[in-house]
């Protein structure tokens, strides 16, 4: 290369224009670094004209600002070539000449435009019913969010929001072990090993991700100290999803700051004094894809926008920038894993932030006390405050609609019902009280006349997965000119070259889903069979895909829900399609109830229909309430409660098995808990508070007889507790304890209970190697098993485990085969244990034929090769 420059440097007599053509790539390399202080210089020679320099400014980037220059100057001749030529590599010209100090400062002043225009946008907060002239400044209605440093689980199994309440217990209980951190401190480095450049930032939706976004650039924008960084560039994923063709990063930049492009190069240069925000990862069209093995390493480079992305989020584009990432939680397992520096859980509103919240709405403390006195009555909508898109959505509800219904809401369809008749009323020009007859007849119609719209176009994009409508679809365009439809739908827009197009969007999932509901029950559209839309074996992603809508549909149906809908909006549902569905409700529960099939979503929309002589009329012939592998909220709980506290006598089987069990919710359910016979508590962490209530119950009921605690964590110490316990009553014939820490000082304990009361106490898989406490000096051996036997209970657990596994996601399916898959020879020398292991091996390459992530793919195969040893 070097011997080429000379030979080109020894022909410059004879052409300068060839050699600047020869040394075209060389020269794209060699000046991009300077090319503002070259183009200066060219123009102070007089080489290029103001028309020149504007037009290599107008490029994208510094590669391609070189490349015009060249163009320019072959244009122009020989006699430019040969200036030029002499001038790239004049001394002043690395140094920048004597433009640092201009530069500099215009710098700075586009640093200070950047910060206002970025405070403009953000000094209003925009609610769902936020109307014209009702402008909230965000300074006056910010809540403190609680945000902590922690992980969650990456399988989201159902609705994010309804397992949130559970979640926020946890980090209560847990706050010794989290650290609460303020927005500032995202990028501070607590521990002191490495720089913290990439924060993912998480939580279920409407828990204001998206707010401290706001938070974070009305800071930055009123010069806050404690965001260190020249330049912050924000992009959503709902605006990412509409660039369908190659881009370059730096046009991505300027497509909503086209007042930094002539600073750009130097901003993205000094890329340690930029953070970038990527808001709304869960709404990327390509969430999956951007784990990439092809990386983009230049701001100017045109690529697709996943490998854009892709490279940004791994490091390798702009690789000493920030940036922090904000993702719902059911979307996390796709994004590469070692390109985050820092994981971070919005866990919401405290109780003094909710109440916080109610006196900046309210904008009267007396008021706001009263309003929140309302609230803390219904246990269900204060969970639902934690949650701060809620907490806004129960205020609305107590402003506008408390003379609807009579009373507070009790259901989750309560609340959207209310919602969107205040929102209506509210963006009506006149209210229904005081309309004529006739006006209020037509203004009636027409609000019906929109819900169905809205919902058609809800339900239709539902059951397709889509959550954007383009302006194109038939749906949306019959929605045009309807002035209430930005009451419920988000806009932006497309922008391509030549062409613009409108995108709408609800603003929650949730929203969509009671639409859906709403347009399913009051229309001939015939109900659809949820239970047959099941998602694909371990496939987590579509997991209960349409479980809230078919709460939200089973709530619409009920006939105090009906009666309001009817009364505000003309929306009647067909008085046979709610006698069909009451049915089905009682008919599903009472084959749940006999099958041990999972029932909490059926018990949710039995929840949402309020009528106990639903509950009463199921009677079923043996009464088995499974709810495994569910974790559990207030609200699941409460459904729990409805149903069992309506059904009386004993319950045959309560199954809470991975459930994310507490002290609190278990003590709460006791009176439940004593009616059954069979009660399976396995594969939650169990604390020594949570092992008293269970003693507690074994002490006091006349009906326990098996109890299933394996895979708990109790060691010996909680043993002596139970054992103790189960001395009272001596009701309990089977104890399942496997996977524990229970040692044979443990099992000692149990000696006097054995073969009576207990005919049956599991420990396989328990610590059972301590040298000095021999097997035979547990008494009444044939009742304790240390390992798998020809028993008939053994086969039955076996059936159970795989049944599981069958209905499990492809992580949950790991999980289980981490506690199953330690095996001994001697295990395999029983005929039950043989078959069991080889259907399970079956089990597991069919789901690694089906899987499609390699890192799963690689996580299935090290348990199968283990079984096939």
């Amino acid at each position: 290369m070097v011997f080429g420059h000379i030979m080109v440097e020894q022909e410059l007599c004879h052409s300068c224009l060839a050699a600047v053509r020869v040394l075209r790539v060389s020269l794209v390399d060699e000046l991009e670094g300077h090319i503002d202080s070259l183009l200066e210089v060219l123009v102070a020679r007089e080489v290029f004209t103001r028309d020149d320099r504007e037009e290599v400014l107008c490029q994208l980037g510094p590669r391609a600002r070189v490349r015009k220059v060249l163009d320019i100057v072959d244009c122009k001749g020989e006699e430019a070539a040969r200036i030029f030529l002499s001038v790239k590599s004049h001394p002043q010209l690395s140094k920048g000449g004597n433009t640092d100090q201009p530069q500099s400062k215009e710098y700075s002043k586009v640093k200070q435009k950047h910060k206002d225009i970025l405070r403009r946008r953000s000094e209003s907060m925009l609610f769902y019913n936020t109307r014209h002239g009702e402008k909230i400044l965000f300074s006056e209605h910010y809540v403190n969010l609680l945000l902590v440093d922690g992980h969650q689980g990456l399988e989201n199994k159902r609705h994010e929001v309804l397992t949130f309440g559970q979640k926020r217990l946890c980090l209560q209980q847990n706050s010794a072990e989290h650290k609460k951190i303020t927005p500032a401190e995202l990028f501070s480095n607590r521990n002191g090993t490495h720089p913290v450049k990439k924060v993912l930032v998480t939580g279920v939706a409407g828990i204001g991700k998206t707010i401290l976004v706001q938070k974070m650039l009305f800071d930055f924008g009123g010069n806050k100290d404690h965001l260190s960084f020249d330049f912050i560039i924000h992009m959503t994923f709902r605006d990412l999803n509409l660039t369908d063709k190659p881009v370059t990063f730096q046009e991505l930049v300027l497509r909503k700051n086209r007042h930094l492009a002539k600073e750009l190069d130097n901003i993205l240069e000094n890329d340690d004094k930029l953070l970038i925000i990527l808001d709304g990862f869960d709404e990327f069209k390509h969430y999956r894809s951007c784990d990439v093995d092809v990386f983009v390493n230049e701001p100017d480079e045109e690529a697709e926008v996943k490998d854009i992305l892709g490279s940004l989020m791994q490091g390798e584009l702009l690789p000493n920038a920030s940036v922090l990432l904000t993702s719902r939680p059911v979307t996390i397992n796709h994004i590469p894993v070692g390109c985050v520096d820092r994981f971070i859980l919005i866990a919401g509103f405290s109780l003094a932030e909710v109440q916080d919240f109610f006196i900046r709405y309210f904008q009267d403390t007396a008021l706001a006390a009263d309003m929140f006195s309302v609230v803390s009555a219904n246990e269900l909508m204060l969970t639902l405050c934690y949650i701060p898109a809620f907490c806004y959505i129960v205020c609305c509800i107590l402003k506008e609609s408390r003379d609807l219904c009579g009373g507070s809401p009790k259901t989750m369809t309560d609340i959207y019902v209310q919602y969107l008749v205040a929102l209506l009323r509210s963006h009506t020009q006149e209210r229904a009280e005081t309309c004529q007859q006739d006006q209020k007849a037509g203004t009636v119609q027409k609000l019906s006349n929109t819900v169905l719209m809205l919902g058609r176009l809800a339900f239709q994009k539902l059951m397709e997965h889509q959550t954007l409508f383009y302006s194109s679809d038939q749906d949306v365009t019959a929605l045009e000119g309807n002035s209430l439809i930005s009451t419920f739908l988000e806009k932006t827009f497309a922008q391509e070259a030549g062409c613009t197009e409108e995108v709408y969007s609800f603003p929650h999932l949730t929203i969509q889903e009671f639409f859906a509901a709403l347009y399913c029950a009051v229309t001939d559209h015939p109900l659809p069979d949820v239970n047959h839309c099941r998602y694909n074996p371990g496939d987590a992603s579509n997991n209960g895909h349409l479980d809230l809508f078919n709460r939200f549909l089973s709530g619409v149906l009920s006939e105090r829900n009906g009666s309001l809908l009817s009364r505000q909006l003309g929306l009647s549902c067909n008085k046979e399609k709610v006698h069909n569905y009451r049915l089905k409700i009682i008919a599903d529960l009472k084959m749940l109830c006999e099958n041990g099939g999972k029932i909490l979503n059926c018990l949710h929309c039995l929840f949402e229909q309020q009528d106990p002589s639903l509950a009463l009329a199921v009677q079923p012939n043996m009464l088995r309430v499974n709810v495994s592998d569910e974790v559990l909220s207030p609200m699941d709980y409460n459904a729990i409660k409805y149903f069992l506290e309506l059904t009386k006598g004993t319950i045959s089987e309560l199954d809470l098995t991975a459930t994310a069990v507490s002290c609190d919710p278990l003590g709460d359910i006791k009176p439940l808990l004593l009616r059954c016979e069979n009660l399976w508590i396995g594969e939650n962490n169990l604390d020594i508070q949570t092992v008293q209530v269970i003693a507690d119950v074994l002490q006091e009921s006349n009906n326990i007889i098996h109890l299933g605690l394996g895979w708990t964590n109790i060691g010996d110490d909680e043993l002596m507790i139970l054992s103790s316990a189960i001395r009272v009553k001596k009701k309990l014939r089977e104890l399942w304890m496997e996977g524990n820490r229970v040692s044979y000082k443990g099992l000692l304990s149990l000696s006097d209970l054995t073969p009576h009361p207990l005919r049956k106490v599991v420990a396989i898989w328990n610590d059972l190697s301590d040298p000095d406490t021999e097997p035979e000096h547990v008494h009444c051996k044939g009742s304790i098993t240390v390992n798998f036997s020809d028993d008939g209970g053994w086969k039955e657990w076996g059936e159970w485990v795989i049944k599981r596994c069958e209905d499990s996601s492809n992580e949950k399916l790991v999980m289980v085969l981490h506690k199953v898959c330690n095996i001994t020879a001697q295990c395999l020398q029983v005929k039950w244990a043989t078959a069991f292991y080889s259907q399970l091996s079956q089990l597991i390459r069919s789901r690694m034929e089906n899987c499609t992530e390699e890192d799963m793919r690689k996580k299935l195969k090290k348990f199968d090769n283990i079984l096939n040893l």
